[in-house]
């Protein structure tokens, strides 16, 4: 069956699966699943442990995945995090899908989780093909405007290019920037696998993707800046610790 969504939009059970009375057992799930990666358990069959413990669905198993880390990650993101500066001489990476997909997720009320390392995540995918919705321009114009604001003196955009329609994402992106008259310093770039480039990219990283946060140097979190600048009423639900303690 063809994708026919015009919006990123949440899914249709996500307001009753993250209602408000539902995120103490969500935030609990979180704790329990980091506390067993930090003692080395292995991912599935910790999350499975904890997902049937609480009674859990596969969309709230996943919203637990993502919004936990064990503490030796917790501890290294936090270490490596940095912010960006006005004028800011390093050169950003930014894991492309990764962060439009989440500013598209949140301009149209989809879910954004707020995980224990503070990052900003979607529940949305690409499973091999992106398919660009109502929000594509408004969400690329808002990542590009903000980061115009900062006047970074290169920014490099990784797109995955075996996932179809990449090459019309990175035209239309071109475009933008152009009519904008802010594409100095901007290079997007199609290649086979983002996270390893960006995992030992020479400057920051703008991504909220595990694999990359916990082997880069240093990482900006880049999508919750935006979100919370750009769409401040975006449906945010915290997962990480309520006692302080991320």
């Amino acid at each position: 069956m063809s994708d026919k969504r015009t919006h990123r939009g949440r899914h249709p059970d996500d307001t009753r699966l993250f209602a408000t009375e539902k995120h103490p057992t969500l935030r609990t799930a979180v704790a329990e699943y980091s506390w067993l990666l930090s003692r080395g358990y292995a991912e599935v069959s910790a999350l499975k442990l904890v997902g049937d413990h609480h009674r859990l669905t596969a969309r709230q198993r996943t919203a637990i995945m993502r919004s936990a880390c064990s503490d030796q990650a917790w501890r290294h993101r936090r270490k490596t995090m940095t912010t960006l500066t006005d004028g800011d001489r390093r050169p950003l990476g930014i894991d492309g899908y990764n962060l439009l997909i989440t500013v598209e997720s949140a301009l149209s009320d989809g879910l954004i989780l707020i995980g224990r390392d503070d990052c900003y995540r979607d529940l949305a995918s690409v499973h091999g093909t992106y398919r660009k919705v109502e929000e594509t321009i408004p969400a690329v114009k808002l990542i590009v405007g903000y980061l115009a604001f900062w006047n970074i003196a290169r920014i490099d955009w990784y797109l995955d290019q075996p996932v179809s329609n990449s090459g019309r994402l990175k035209v239309l992106m071109a475009e933008l920037l152009e009519a904008d008259a802010v594409q100095a310093g901007w290079n997007i770039e199609l290649v086979p696998n983002p996270d390893r480039v960006l995992a030992d990219y020479a400057g920051v990283v703008a991504t909220t993707d595990s694999v990359i946060l916990d082997r880069c140097s240093a990482w900006v979190n880049l999508a919750a800046e935006i979100i919370k600048a750009g769409v401040p009423d975006a449906w945010k639900v915290d997962l990480g610790p309520d006692d302080g303690l991320r």
